[in-house]
């Protein structure tokens, strides 16, 4: 028996030092970056609550180019303005695609427009922009919707008179009831418990961003679809939107072909009866996430867009809100090439003119309509950013008094 048990741990050993220096003849190949460990890769160098600053120190120490490892799949790390915009806009089509790994799998199947690549993804997106042009995306048609959206928030802040308040609700509520009114073809209350059950679930899904969880999933997805952890909390989520929106479908379904579309799925349905394929519209419910690009070899490729937003060599307080960074020396307004906030290249956020109509539009309302401060006794609110599925502001309460 122990003549066993020694055979075994000898084996264990030598299969570990092979492996060892298979990760060290492949990193050989690729850029520089932390030593990888046999399955578990480079994860003992993620902070997973401070992602972007690792990824940042990373890049001090290797280079703007650098590659991490989950599991034994290399991943490059693409760290700064310059790398990132010359990867996304002049190698575009090298890092359109997407991961086949099983946690994107479990997601999304192959489907819809976020994780999908190739002739899918092409195919989706592709029908995705000529419909939103179709419902009025740039035209006074949507900025109308957007309106009211305005004015149902003006309202909601008007009601509290001055009393402090956490923004984050209603800013959310009013922002998801756009695209729902482009998706589904009509608003939610603030009141519809569904409606706020989709925008919990989605919420949930943007503040986590990855975890440790998601990472062993890709590398024990046999064991880790019977274990608890974040990533079950991630596919439940992910089957609430879906549930939502096939819900959605079937109203749609139940009430007929309009003779014109009116919504997202109006079109989608009008498009599959011309293609007599009945498939539900897999996009309808991925309407918000962005994450990571893959290359032609099966590499992933990581733009940390972050980084770029962080630049010193590009903005003069990278991390202080400054208006100034946007104005020349005559104060008049300047587009800043580093500002890759819906990222860049082929794969540029789908709803970038709609979130920027959205922007204006509220950011007028809003300052036309209130004198915003801080509530009584509070000195200050912290400015340091939350990083999940993308960047946000800690929690925080507000004053919007009238003017």
């Amino acid at each position: 028996m122990l003549v066993i048990s020694e055979v075994l741990v000898a084996l264990l050993i030598s299969l570990f030092v092979v492996q060892f220096l298979k990760l060290k003849w492949a990193c050989s190949r690729l850029p520089p970056g932390p030593t990888p460990l046999p399955l578990i890769g480079t994860i003992w160098q993620m902070d997973f609550k401070r992602q972007h600053e690792i990824l940042i120190k990373l890049a001090q120490i290797y280079g703007n180019i650098f590659t991490l490892w989950i599991g034994h799949i290399p991943v490059i790390i693409l760290n700064g303005f310059t790398a990132v915009k010359d990867s996304l806009t002049v190698h575009s089509e090298d890092v359109s695609g997407r991961p086949a790994t099983p946690f994107f799998q479990k997601m999304a199947g192959g489907k819809g427009i976020i994780f999908t690549s190739g002739h899918t993804w092409k195919q989706q997106r592709r029908f995705g922009l000529m419909t939103l042009r179709n419902l009025g995306l740039g035209k006074k048609g949507l900025e109308h919707r957007i309106q009211e959206e305005a004015r149902q928030l003006l309202e909601y802040f008007m009601n509290e008179r001055g009393d402090p308040l956490d923004p984050s609700f209603p800013i959310v509520h009013s922002v998801s009831n756009v695209i729902a009114a482009v998706v589904f073809g009509h608003r939610f209350s603030i009141e519809d418990k569904d409606f706020h059950q989709l925008i919990e679930n989605n919420n949930y899904l943007t503040k986590q961003g990855s975890s440790i969880s998601e990472l062993l999933y890709d590398i024990f997805s046999w064991l880790m679809d019977h274990l608890p952890g974040t990533h079950q909390k991630i596919f439940h989520c992910h089957e609430f939107l879906r549930s939502f929106a096939r819900k959605e479908v079937r109203s749609h379904q139940e009430r007929g072909s309009p003779d014109e579309p009116q919504d997202f799925i109006d079109f989608y349905l009008a498009q599959i009866d011309k293609a007599q394929k009945p498939q539900l519209p897999p996009c309808a419910g991925q309407c918000l996430i962005w994450w990571l690009t893959q290359t032609s070899k099966g590499t992933i490729i990581l733009p940390n867009l972050i980084s770029a937003l962080l630049d010193p060599e590009h903005w003069e307080t990278p991390r202080q809100f400054n208006p100034n960074h946007f104005l020349d020396q005559d104060g008049n307004f300047v587009n800043k090439e580093a500002f890759l906030a819906f990222s860049a290249g082929h794969r540029v956020c789908l709803g970038e003119q709609l979130a920027r109509t959205e922007l204006f539009i509220f950011f007028t309302n809003l300052l036309r309509a209130f004198t915003f401060r801080l509530p009584e006794g509070v000195k200050e609110i912290n400015t340091e950013s939350m990083l999940g599925g993308f960047l946000q502001p800690h929690p925080y309460k507000i004053c919007a008094v009238p003017r």
